[in-house]
C-alpha cells in the first residue's frame, strides 16, 4: 500500500489540489454563489437607486411649484386632496381603494 502511495505521489497531489481549487471556485466567499448573489443584489440596489431618484425629482418639483414661483393652481389641488374642501355647491366623493 506504502508502495502504491509512494508510486501515485504526483497523481495523488494533483487530483487533491482540483477538488481543491474546483470546491474554491465554486463555494467560498469569492466563489460562483458568492457571486451571482452577489450580482443580483447590485441589480435590486440600482433599482432602488432608480426609484429613489424619480421620487426626489418629483419632491423637488412640486417643492418649486410652492417656493418660487407660486402656482395657485397646485395649491388648490393640495388643498382639494388633503383638507378635502371644496367650492361652493359642489358634490366632493371620496373612494376608498381596498388595501390589501
Amino acid at each position: 500500500m506504502f508502495r502504491l502511495i509512494k508510486r501515485n505521489y504526483f497523481l495523488l497531489i494533483s487530483v487533491f489540489l482540483i477538488f481543491y481549487f474546483g470546491f474554491n471556485l465554486v463555494s467560498g466567499e469569492r466563489g460562483l454563489f458568492s457571486y451571482i448573489e452577489k450580482k443580483e443584489i447590485l441589480s435590486n440596489l440600482k433599482k432602488e437607486e432608480l426609484t429613489l431618484t424619480s421620487k426626489i425629482k418629483d419632491v423637488d418639483h412640486k417643492n418649486s411649484l410652492l417656493s418660487t414661483n407660486l402656482d395657485l393652481d397646485y395649491i388648490e389641488t393640495l388643498i382639494r386632496e388633503r383638507f378635502l374642501f371644496g367650492k361652493k355647491n359642489e358634490t366632493i366623493y371620496i373612494i376608498k381603494k381596498d388595501e390589501k
